[in-house]
């Protein structure tokens, strides 16, 4: 048998809270991944980090981390603004760039990120973790193979609740560090997911407010989907809902699946329901050997690294990941412009596609949110 490969070697650039998370994955990977360098413009934050993970190397410039030895895989968990400068300078490294949700705070970033992509043969890979637990795999297999009969209706609701004290971190809430409210932020991982199990979107109709939070961005959104395949769903994002939940539902032909959560679910988050006449469903949809791991970060850096031992392109790539993005501009679009928006129509030159807000924000900024 040939001789194990050693493990990957991992950075992270950015050391605030998201990044937590990230380690403790790859201690939980630790025979297949080595944590060897992390960076913050904070040096003293990087050095906390550094010594709670046992991280032999710490930088305040992500630079110099690119530079300090070889890596397979860095992670980009700083705010949303630096994502997509920061995954172009990781290619440009020739290394993986694994990047916190949003890719980028506008398409136009997405498509100059594919330009650097094609140049360097690097890749962009995004975090949508949701899509890695068991039960969401299995669904979209089940989906996928006809069993469940055609898509017909779907909610995907995020919410959530943050009070006005969340948005005294200086990039919360604002349009140009943020890019967005919760449709960018928060329900981003729900709406991801329900796109990966129904697929390409062709319309969306959308409403998009502010209505009490201290912030640039919406508080609210709620859009009416149709889907290529037929199916119609609608999608809630809030941060003002004092009872927070995550919930989705799929109603196919012959079932209904539904998944309610908070920030990660397990088996018995999801519940099955076969139409009359198809109970035979619900032995397919029955739990086997699959391990009941909580759907974080785990999972989808294991996946990475089982795609690249089986030579195959991990996801989530900068592709999928711009069709999640694109959902989310033209969310806004809709909203502001109070039209329908068709997949596509939000080419280049579209102010839409240079910034979430298109410029077509209908109320004022809040100017202490900005301090």
């Amino acid at each position: 048998m040939p001789s194990p490969r050693p493990p990957y070697r991992v950075a992270i650039i950015g050391t605030g809270g998201i990044a937590h998370a990230h380690a403790e994955a790859l201690t939980e990977l630790s025979e297949r991944a080595r944590l060897v360098a992390v960076a913050d413009v904070d040096p003293t934050r990087a050095a906390e980090f550094a010594d709670r993970f046992s991280v032999p190397q710490h930088f305040d410039d992500p630079q110099a981390l690119l530079e300090s030895g070889d890596l397979d895989l860095v992670h980009i968990c700083t705010p949303p603004q630096t994502h997509a400068p920061l995954a172009s300078m990781v290619m440009q490294a020739g290394v993986t760039a694994l990047v916190e949700k949003p890719t980028a705070l506008s398409l136009r970033e997405m498509d100059q990120l594919a330009t650097v992509q094609e140049q360097t043969g690097s890749k962009v890979l995004t975090v949508f973790q949701h899509r890695y637990g068991a039960a969401a795999v299995r669904l979209r297999r089940l989906a996928r193979s006809g069993a469940l009969g055609r898509p017909l209706v779907a909610t995907c609701e995020t919410l959530w609740y943050r009070p006005d004290a969340y948005f005294e971190v200086p990039w919360r809430g604002r349009w140009d560090v943020e890019g967005g409210g919760p449709t960018m932020g928060h329900g981003i991982h729900q709406f991801d997911l329900m796109l990966s199990v129904l697929g390409p979107w062709s319309q969306i109709t959308a409403l998009a407010d502010r209505q009490t939070r201290p912030t640039d961005t919406e508080d609210v959104s709620i859009a009416a989907v149709r889907f290529d395949n037929g199916a119609l769903a609608t999608v809630v994002n809030s941060l003002l809902s004092p009872r927070e939940t995550s919930r989705l539902r799929f109603d196919f032909e012959h079932a209904t699946v539904e998944l309610e959560h908070l920030y990660g679910y397990r088996e018995e988050h999801w519940r099955f329901t076969p139409a009359p006449g198809h109970e035979e469903l619900s032995d397919l949809w029955t739990n086997g050997d699959e391990p009941d791991i909580t759907s974080g970060h785990r999972l989808q850096i294991e996946a990475v690294f089982d795609a690249w031992e089986a030579g195959e392109e991990p996801g989530v790539c900068l592709l999928d990941a711009r069709r999640t993005l694109e959902f989310a501009a033209a969310t806004y679009a809709s909203a502001f412009r109070g039209v329908r928006i068709a997949a596509g129509e939000l080419t280049d030159d579209d102010p839409f596609a240079e910034s979430m807000d298109g410029g077509a924000v209908p109320w004022e900024p809040v100017k202490e949110a900005l301090v």
